[in-house]
């Protein structure tokens, strides 16, 4: 999938529609549309980065802006610091859309990995 097609591209540039909790400069946060917790969402680079191993020295303020995201968000959305970061790399890892992103999950005790 090419950024032209990446529906997280699409979201970005408010041409696909999406629930936005949250964005800054170099990430945005929005409600995941299959939810497998009270609160799930995605934190997703504005660059589009395939994954994990597409990051390049200079992605390095993305890697780092999804954390602090997750960090805000963990404040804003629960009250508490409880959450889970899950980051899906790669079609045997269950990556189904290839633009890299962080699962955020909280609101009830998450004990799978």
């Amino acid at each position: 999938m090419n950024e032209k097609n990446c529906i997280f591209c699409k979201i970005i540039s408010r041409t696909s529609p999406a629930t936005i909790v949250a964005e800054n400069e170099h990430v945005i946060a929005i409600k995941d549309i299959s939810p497998k917790a009270p609160v799930h969402l995605l934190i997703i680079p504005k660059k589009h980065i395939v994954d994990v191993q597409s990051l390049l020295p200079e992605d390095n303020v993305y890697a780092a802006a999804i954390l602090q995201m997750a960090r805000q968000l963990s404040a804003m959305e629960t009250g508490r610091r409880d959450c889970k970061l899950i980051i899906n790399n790669g079609v045997g890892a269950g990556q189904l859309v290839f633009h890299l992103h962080c699962h955020f999950l909280s609101g009830k005790k998450i004990v799978e990995v």
